[in-house]
């Protein structure tokens, strides 16, 4: 198998730099300059997503814990409320993510952009953008190294590692999930109280978790979670079938905008099949409005994960504090950045990543990027949302 992905991985490879060459080739005939050699160079850190999903060692997966899993997803009594659910800022409309700047959880009503606070209302909104859920079977993953499922970095600031240590953390986060009901630290037994007296759940989770004593525990609620969330997958978009040697899957246009992408630095931090280094980078992204407080990031120093760049077109708005409402606002961003500007006063120069001050990123090129990223988008995923839960609550 091994072998047989290796060879795969090499001819498709071939291929993607013929194109890139024959593209660079037809650019020095219009006045194209030397950097081509450094885009051929960078090409090997992309790649197809895997067609199949590695398991951590400890959550091998089943089809009792994918169902359920998908019933805890969808189930608002694992709020401290019980008016949120995990798909209530992971809509499989949205691509698993949400249409809002950040999001409203405990105390709001609606969806989308239609989301907003039940008044009065004293929970503040989620502190950053909602994430897409898709491809999180896939976070970490790099060309040509063992993937650990186990280590896979979560969240914005990558505070968490593995689906299963992700799954527990929003419903213990006040503004998410908890409400003010409960403390951080009573939570997770209260929600776990719920359960045990739901019929329904006690099957589902016996049959999960066969031949334990008591199977409805903490530890089996985040795994029954983490194994539903690694079957939404999107892995079949356009650039991956170019680099799996299709070589007619993408248009010239975005062959082109795909050069461009190289050679204006995007790859340095978007590489990889999931496109992010899954590093945290300062590029002093201007504040959410909907916090009084600045969002400093885990170290204090304004850094932030590389987001995938998958799905685009479904899960705007973008960045950590979704203050791009377009791709094209995303980009002129980065224009401004390698031009010198800060965007977010609390940043200051020093303190800003020289990969992205260093790009070189021309207003012409913008709409040939943007062709580009619309081939990684991949709208064939499992949107099917259950007709009820085993609790008989609804998502509000």
């Amino acid at each position: 198998m091994q072998y047989n992905m290796v060879c795969l991985f090499k001819y498709a490879l071939t291929v993607v730099l013929f194109t890139i060459v024959s593209i660079a080739c037809v650019n020095e005939q219009k006045g194209g300059n030397s950097s081509q050699q450094k885009v051929i160079e960078t090409l090997a850190d992309l790649g197809a997503l895997p067609q199949y999903v590695t398991d951590p060692p400890g959550n091998p997966t089943s089809p009792e814990k994918i169902e359920l899993g998908r019933m805890l997803f969808f189930d608002p009594v694992l709020s401290g409320n019980r008016d949120v659910a995990c798909a209530t800022c992971h809509q499989p409309e949205f691509s698993y993510a949400e249409f809002l700047e950040t999001s409203i959880g405990v105390n709001g009503t609606g969806s989308g952009s239609k989301r907003q606070f039940v008044a009065p209302n004293d929970i503040p909104f989620v502190k950053r953008n909602s994430q897409s859920v898709l491809n999180t079977a896939f976070n970490g993953i790099r060309n040509h190294e063992a993937y650990h499922a186990e280590m896979a970095p979560m969240f914005w600031d990558n505070r968490a590692k593995g689906l299963e240590e992700q799954a527990l953390l929003p419903i213990k986060t006040l503004e998410e999930m908890r409400g003010r009901a409960y403390t951080e630290d009573e939570i997770i037994d209260e929600v776990l109280s719920r359960i045990r007296r739901i019929p329904a759940y006690h099957t589902l989770f016996a049959r999960a978790f066969p031949g334990e004593l008591n199977p409805v525990n903490a530890v089996n609620l985040a795994k029954g979670i983490a194994a539903y969330e690694r079957t939404l997958i999107s892995n079949n978009s356009r650039f991956d079938l170019y680099m799996r040697g299709d070589s007619n899957a993408l248009t010239l246009g975005e062959k082109e905008g795909l050069n461009l992408f190289l050679k204006t630095g995007c790859a340095k931090c978007h590489s990889g099949p999931m496109f992010s280094d899954y590093k945290l980078h300062t590029l002093g992204v201007p504040d959410s409005q909907n916090r009084t407080e600045s969002d400093r990031g885990i170290n204090n120093d304004y850094a932030f994960r590389t987001p995938s760049l998958r799905n685009l077109r479904y899960t705007g708005p973008y960045m950590h504090s979704g203050k791009f409402a377009t791709l094209e606002q995303v980009l002129e961003f980065y224009e401004d950045i390698s031009g010198g500007k800060i965007l977010n006063p609390k940043v200051k120069a020093s303190q800003m990543d020289t990969l992205a001050t260093r790009m070189d990123v021309n207003f012409k090129d913008l709409s040939r990027i943007v062709e580009f990223l619309n081939a990684l988008n991949d709208d064939h995923f499992d949107k099917t949302v259950p007709a009820k839960v085993p609790s008989g609550l609804v998502m509000k």
